[in-house]
Parts: C-alpha cells; sequence; structure tokens
C-alpha cells in the first residue's frame, strides 16, 4: 500500500506548482461545498475565538481557511519531490537571533502552531539552516501514511521523534547540538495532565511536554509561525520567549505561548487549522487552576 501510494503521489508531485494549484481550486470546491468537510467544527471555533465577529466575517473567514487548506495539502505532494532550492525560493526568513543563541554553544527548541503551511518546518527551514535538526511528530494510525509523513518530513535530512515516546527518543541527542522543533498547539490526549490556560477567552489544555522539555534542558526557546505573500511563498517569523526557561515559573512558558497564537491567529485566522477540535475537552476543577 505504502509503495503505491508514495509512487503515484511522486509522480503527481513534479507536476508545476501551477497546475497542482488547479487541482487545489477543484479539492476547495469538493470540500468547502459538497462533502463539507469539518465545516460545523470550524465554524464553531471561530465563534468562540471571535464571538465580536459577524456570522458572515466568520464564514469568510471559514472559505479562505479552506482554500489554505487544500493549498497546504496540495504543497506537501509538491515537497515529495521539491528541491532545496524550491525551498530557498518559496520561504523566506531571518534566523539572525536564532544563530546568535546557537553560535553561542546551546541547543534550541521553538515552539509552533498549525499554521499554514508548518511542513515547511521539516523542509523549507533545514533549507535556510544548516544546522541539525530534529523534529517532533505525532504518528498517524495508518502505517502507510505515517510512512509517508515520515519520510516526506526527513527528506532534508531532519531527525523525527515521535512524541508519545519523546523522553527516550531525544537520549541519543544528549551532549549534541541541535535545533528541536514542534509543532505545540495539538489537545492534550490526557486533559487532567495537561496545564490548563485561558485561551481565547476560554480554559483550554495545552500539552504539558514541550515546556518540560525546555525546562529540562534549559533549552532556549523560540516561538514561531509563517504568513503568506502569496500563494505558495511563505514568510517566516521567531520570537525569542525565553532564554533560561529553567527559571520560570511552571507553566508560565505555556501562558507566553498561548497568548502568542491568539497573537498570531487573530492577526491572520484563515492560515490556522480551524477544522482541528481545539475545545474538544472541558475543563473540570480536578484538573488544576487554570493559569491567566
Amino acid at each position: 500500500m505504502y509503495y503505491l501510494l508514495y509512487g503515484f503521489l511522486y509522480l503527481v508531485s513534479l507536476l508545476p506548482l501551477r497546475v497542482l494549484y488547479l487541482l487545489s481550486d477543484a479539492a476547495y470546491g469538493l470540500v468547502y461545498y459538497i462533502m463539507g468537510y469539518r465545516k460545523k467544527v470550524v465554524l464553531d471555533n471561530l465563534r468562540i475565538a471571535f464571538p465580536q465577529k459577524t456570522e458572515a466575517e466568520r464564514i469568510d473567514i471559514a472559505k479562505k481557511f479552506y482554500r489554505n487548506f487544500t493549498d497546504t495539502f496540495i504543497e506537501t505532494i509538491k515537497f515529495i519531490s521539491a528541491s532545496p532550492r524550491f525551498f530557498r525560493k518559496h520561504l523566506e526568513a531571518d534566523f539572525t537571533v536564532l544563530h546568535d543563541v546557537y553560535r553561542d554553544g546551546r541547543s534550541v527548541q521553538f515552539h509552533l502552531g498549525h499554521n499554514f503551511n508548518w511542513e515547511l518546518v521539516n523542509l523549507g527551514v533545514p533549507a535556510l539552516m544548516p544546522e541539525p535538526h530534529v523534529g517532533v511528530y505525532l504518528p498517524i494510525k495508518s502505517q502507510a501514511v505515517d510512512r509517508l509523513f515520515r519520510k516526506i518530513r526527513s527528506r532534508s535530512g531532519v531527525k523525527l521523534v515521535a512524541a508519545t515516546r519523546m523522553r527516550e527518543e531525544m537520549l541519543p541527542y544528549r551532549g549534541q547540538q541541535y535545533i528541536l522543533g514542534l509543532v505545540a498547539d495539538q489537545s492534550p490526549g490526557v486533559p487532567s495532565r495537561a496545564f490548563w490556560v485561558n485561551f481565547f477567552g476560554r480554559p483550554t489544555g495545552f500539552l504539558k511536554t514541550p515546556e518540560m522539555a525546555a525546562r529540562r534542558n534549559d533549552l532556549p526557546v523560540f516561538f514561531a509561525h509563517f504568513t503568506k505573500k502569496r500563494r505558495g511563498h511563505y514568510v517566516g517569523h521567531i520570537r525569542l520567549a525565553s532564554l533560561h526557561p529553567a527559571q520560570m515559573p511552571e507553566g508560565s512558558l505555556t501562558v507566553q505561548y498561548a497568548r502568542y497564537l491568539e497573537e498570531v491567529m487573530s492577526a491572520n485566522p484563515e492560515l490556522w487549522l480551524w477544522s482541528h477540535r481545539r475545545w474538544k475537552h472541558e475543563w473540570k476543577p480536578e484538573y488544576g487552576p487554570v493559569l491567566q
């Protein structure tokens, strides 16, 4: 199954991007107008995040989201065969502040959200930065699809570690210098083990692992996201969050990350993955306080 899937998608990836975007246009019409894929989830999430907007404004954001959603799917197929030159052409970013910290001999960790096109973190960013990269990923249930995405994400030499086994799989990197990237805005699998943060006015569970990893190793932490200049062309933005997270109060780095996400998502709401059921868990008093 994997070889059939990979072989077919590899051939598709050889098509020019302008042709692939025609497929994306068709997919948008199918996904939004005919299938209505997770449309209720998307609009419910937008009502939570932006209660001050009108329903017409939220529908407009939803339509733009679905266009970016199908573009991201098509672009990820293109990434199967894209060269480092392709990524240098389609992604620009200023990593000076990160380079300065890395040159001091410290590994660094950066937190992203599900902000289009987040797949660039494993392929585009290494094309601009030669330092060793480690990427954390969440295994996919389908073995064939999981293998496909691991192959795509590791094409640039990124070493992948499973989020479900992160502590064990990071052991070989002890004593080495690296850049660790995490897409850190997933809904926690076990809500009682999460940090609960006031996020868009609602108690929301955040994974503890990203902050715990940074605090345990006292890794400088950067927050990062992408914006879209035009179709297929992205700009990466990074911001220093903390040089010494081990010295921060527990939970404060996660609160800082939540505030960063609110800022990024409010500025460009059409670029976030609204089809993800981010608020599926309800806070309970036994989970502990809601951090502000």
